[in-house]
């Protein structure tokens, strides 16, 4: 309710300068945790708003920065209503995604986090327990879904909006148009995340890959992004 929503921004105005430096580490209390009180309207976006610039330090300036995304990607919904379905960009809107059981499998693996690629496991192992995922590993799990993987961005889309607790329909698109390199931003189509770089930059000791797959729980730090190695 908006009383606990009122709480946990009191308890990240207090975090909040910090937010810029800590935002990417998943294994960190780094991000604001509204977001579903956001999505809920527990809290309305104009009281983070009023946070922010009370606030006045780079962390609140950066959280600012976020919550604007949020407002443009509810503007790119009501006025492109055909991105639920399409592509934003209509030239990707014929893209011939690849089709047949290998890619069936593959998605499967990704969705269990079975893929092999320790960050990408750990966030959506950790995503099937607890219905919510750290922006970042939003990123490098879509990214990693439909670059590597050569998967719809629809059907991770479709994932997300069924396991999601702060699921937001003009959010989630905006985020998988834009990992997928289908919509309404600047960055082209060779964008792609490199799942272990991304790893030994935002979780560098591991912790975060320990935590959701124990089975890598003694796996040196050197090794622990690309065990293969």
């Amino acid at each position: 309710g908006e009383r606990a929503g009122l709480a946990r921004l009191q308890a990240f105005s207090e975090r909040m300068p910090n937010y810029g430096r800590d935002r990417d580490f998943p294994s960190v209390e780094g991000t604001s945790g509204l977001s579903v009180h956001l999505r809920f309207g527990t809290i309305s976006v104009r009281e983070a708003v009023r946070a922010a610039l009370r606030s006045r330090n780079l962390g609140s300036e950066t959280w600012l920065s976020e919550l604007i995304w949020r407002e443009f990607y509810q503007m790119i919904l009501d006025r492109f209503p055909n991105v639920v379905h399409e592509a934003f960009l209509e030239k990707f809107r014929a893209l011939p995604w690849p089709q047949g059981a290998e890619i069936d499998e593959r998605f499967a693996r990704w969705c269990r986090g079975e893929t092999g690629y320790p960050i990408v496991d750990a966030a959506l192992r950790h995503f099937n327990q607890t219905g919510w995922m750290h922006n970042r590993l939003r990123m490098i799990a879509a990214s990693f879904l439909v670059k590597d993987l050569l998967v719809d961005w629809r059907l991770g889309e479709k994932y997300f909006a069924d396991h999601l607790n702060d699921f937001d329909l003009a959010a989630n698109n905006g985020g998988w148009q834009w990992a997928a390199s289908t919509g309404c931003d600047a960055q082209p189509y060779f964008r792609i995340f490199n799942p272990v770089t991304q790893s030994e930059k935002f979780d560098p000791e591991g912790s975060f890959i320990r935590r959701y797959l124990p089975e890598l729980a003694r796996c040196e730090a050197r090794y622990i992004h690309a065990p293969w190695t």
